[in-house]
């Protein structure tokens, strides 16, 4: 029998690199994904798949009660996989509105039209976090899933809001939840507003590269096909109520990475007058709340579900460079 999943925000980042992951290791699943479609979602991230008989687009919101509700009736929805939600910082800090909307209300109302639909039977919700819940790091130490949560910018309080609201229904109501927290992201499809994809957009148009403060922040990279993997692995077998961290143990100084990206660049596609990328480098204001240092310890769900990640920064670099040379401006 085809089991039935709801894959919310699909057409974003991560749930794009998902979808097609997710349907060629499970082709008894049905994959209907419901995405709002603002400016970060792409049909064209899911083209592969949209002739799939397995799978089926719904443009919709999640914070909309009545269309949830005909979703789950109609598609018989026997597993949630949540990814929708606003996620750029700095639009969180010029416009927090639509994040409380979104990340909270909106991630409240699925669970709690999932709670209501499924009446008591154990289908899962699968609930994606991020590592920025926690706070800041010093100069050592690793975000663990006991780490307290000290969020920062409003897009972190409102995801760190989301985690507890999925928790609160597993305590109070017995439902089967899975939450990741996951480190940076960076790979195929991502949206042109996030770091490495500026770097390399602005690098080949010419433009200054910009780099926040003294560039000396520290962030821990995941490649995005290594985060579907322990997505995948967490939703089947995690065990309901706990929460997994996944991180690609990379961590990176900004500065580096502009600097590693600008030096690859220079191989694979130099500048007509031959000089480096690296001469675009300009140091602009850091943004208000800018955590310092993000670092995942990924142990748990490395040895409690045998998760690994199979790209370190340098491989998944090279194929991330890679796929935006040979899909810049289709």
């Amino acid at each position: 029998m085809k089991k039935n999943i709801l894959v919310t925000g699909g057409s974003g980042f991560i749930g794009s690199n998902f979808i097609p992951h997710f349907l060629s290791k499970h082709p008894d699943y049905r994959i209907i994904n419901l995405d709002k479609l603002t400016y970060a979602g792409n049909p064209k991230n899911l083209k592969e798949v949209e002739t799939n008989p397995q799978y089926t687009f719904i443009h919709g919101d999640i914070c909309d009660r009545i269309l949830l509700e005909k979703i789950f009736m109609e598609h018989d929805i026997q597993g949630v996989i949540h990814f929708a939600a606003e996620s750029h910082v700095d639009n969180s800090i010029t416009g927090p509105g639509e994040f409380i909307r979104t990340n909270v209300t909106g991630t409240f109302t699925l669970i709690d039209v999932a709670r209501i639909s499924w009446k008591g039977k154990p289908h899962r919700f699968h609930h994606i976090s991020t590592d920025e819940v926690y706070g800041t790091l010093g100069e050592s130490g690793l975000f663990k899933e006991t780490t307290p949560y000290a969020p920062n910018s409003p897009y972190s309080a409102s995801k760190a809001s989301s985690d507890l609201i999925v928790r609160a229904y597993h305590h109070t109501y017995g439902m089967n939840v899975v939450t990741t927290n996951c480190s940076n992201n960076y790979g195929p499809k991502q949206h042109d507003e996030k770091l490495i994809p500026t770097i390399i957009r602005k690098a080949l148009t010419g433009e200054k590269i910009p780099v926040y403060g003294d560039g000396k922040n520290i962030r821990d990279w995941l490649y995005v096909e290594d985060h579907c993997t322990g997505i995948d692995l967490a939703f089947h077998k995690g065990v309901s109520g706990e929460t997994y961290n996944i991180g690609g143990r990379n961590e990176k100084v900004n500065i580096d990475i502009v600097k590693e990206i600008c030096s690859i660049l220079d191989e694979k596609k130099p500048r007509s007058d031959k000089k480096p990328y690296s001469e675009q480098i300009s140091f602009v204001t850091d943004r208000p709340g800018h955590d310092r240092r993000y670092a995942i310890d990924a142990t748990k769900i490395e040895n409690e579900l045998g998760w690994k990640a199979s790209e370190n920064f340098t491989t998944g670099i090279h194929k991330t460079i890679q796929w935006y040379l040979e899909n810049t401006g289709k």
